[in-house]
């Protein structure tokens, strides 16, 4: 922006004398012997600076001051005056006066307060240049993760806090929250950004895989071993492992994390080497941790080097005025060409008034259904009421009386047999309803004597 001043002052010779002055400082100068024309000029122009008599004819400085603060509260203005006293500066400077002049002064001294006020121009519009540049970023980094709920708000601003550190994440919320998206903005906020974001489903493998994919094999450790395969671990080297559904894991592969985390070291399997890396772990689960300690089956050390953070994701019935802006990003997201399709009011209404047992992955999979399905532009609340009259939770009101864990499970298998139904048993498109990997399926397949 250019360095623009205004001068408004009704003596000739002294107005002619500062114009002179700052334009030869490189200034840009729009002097003015009438306020009242002045300020008719300034409405029609951004001027970041204006100089002002006090005593004029017409309309005075104090008057123009608190004009153009109504006008342009960012705009500083400087009061002259050959009637300086202590009272009148005073007086100014708590209307928005950014300094005050007594006449005479020297060239000198217009010179040194106008630089002054400048550099506080100058810092205001940096700062303000930051803070949007602050924003933009936080809404790049958020821009998967929609929210304008309460919750939200406080999640963003946690994850901003805690991406900061080094220090282990457990990231807990039911199936569907967004949990991998958390600890995907974590490590883009933090000082691993440029580094690999490493992740892997726990929950979807068994004991011998997961122990290769964690820590890798070399070449002939076992059958089917024909090279040397760097595990997670190392491939995470210098940034963030994200170890999904953790709480799934045996307790004999529990004991072997459980020694990584804390020594920062490991073997291959089938190795003997013992390599060293820099990983910062963040994980998740859907699991009661603290409950399946009780239960013995998932051991307390190892919960307490996970959860040195822990952070919990709300579920959707706990941010239901973020429906509306999750339906309109999913409805956008997935558009087929110009055209976006919306949803009438009453199905929002309808949407919002549903508990969401599966969270923001069931309501994406619906949104998508419905895009597809629906034969108008705007998504009536009718093909909507028979989408979620037909959704596995509603046919089972039943599951509200068992303990929670008993009930998501009863939930999940439901919702599997649903999806298999409408794919008329084909596996991949069953798991492309379910929006989870075909590996993860037939994981949750054999779970439930599926199979």
């Amino acid at each position: 922006m250019s360095r623009h001043i205004m001068i408004v002052e009704d003596n000739d010779s002294m107005r002619l004398g500062m114009e002179e002055t700052l334009k030869r400082d490189g200034y840009r100068v729009d002097a003015f012997g009438d306020p009242a024309k002045a300020f008719e000029a300034f409405q029609r122009m951004s001027v970041p600076l204006v100089i002002t008599d006090l005593k004029m004819d017409g309309m005075d400085g104090m008057q123009l001051l608190a004009r153009i603060k109504e006008a342009a509260p960012q705009t500083e203005v400087v009061i002259v005056s050959a009637f300086g006293t202590i009272d009148s500066a005073v007086d100014a400077m708590k209307d928005g006066a950014a300094d005050f002049l007594t006449k005479p002064f020297s060239t000198e001294e217009l010179r040194v307060r106008v630089e002054r006020v400048y550099q506080r121009i100058d810092q205001a519009r940096e700062i303000a240049r930051l803070m949007e540049e602050k924003s933009l970023l936080e809404e790049e980094l958020f821009e998967e993760m929609i929210g304008i709920s309460t919750p939200m708000k406080q999640l963003f601003k946690l994850i901003q806090t805690v991406a900061k550190e080094d220090s282990t994440i457990l990231i807990e919320g039911e199936s569907g929250t967004g949990k991998e998206l958390a600890a995907r903005a974590i490590h883009q906020q933090s000082m691993r950004a440029g580094k690999p974001f490493v992740k892997l489903n726990c929950g979807a493998l068994q004991d011998s895989l997961l122990e290769s994919e964690l820590f890798g094999h070399e070449k002939g450790a076992f059958t089917g071993a024909h090279r040397q395969k760097k595990g997670r671990f190392e491939l995470a080297d210098g940034g963030t492992l994200f170890l999904d559904e953790i709480g799934d894991i045996s307790p004999a592969m529990q004991v072997k994390l459980l020694r990584v985390l804390q020594e920062q070291e490991f073997e291959r399997v089938g190795g003997e080497e013992t390599i060293s890396v820099d990983v910062r772990i963040i994980c998740a689960t859907h699991r009661d941790l603290a409950r399946r300690i009780g239960e013995g089956e998932f051991r307390e050390d190892l919960y307490y080097r996970l959860s040195v953070i822990p952070l919990k994701i709300p579920s959707l019935r706990e941010r239901k005025e973020d429906i509306p802006a999750l339906v309109r990003h999913f409805l956008a997201r997935n558009k087929r060409g110009d055209a976006v399709k919306t949803i009438a009011p009453a199905g929002i209404e309808l949407l919002m008034q549903y508990s969401w047992p599966g969270n923001i992955r069931e309501l994406e999979n619906l949104v998508e259904r419905l895009r597809v399905i629906s034969p108008t532009d705007e998504i009536d609340a009718g093909l909507i009421a028979g989408q979620l009259s037909d959704n596995p939770t509603v046919m089972n009101p039943w599951l509200e009386n068992l303990p929670l864990e008993e009930a998501v499970n009863a939930f999940e298998r439901n919702l599997i047999v649903h999806a298999l139904k409408k794919s008329d048993g084909v596996k991949n498109r069953a798991a492309k309803l379910l929006g989870v990997r075909t590996s993860t399926l037939y994981y949750k397949l054999e779970k439930y004597d599926l199979l």
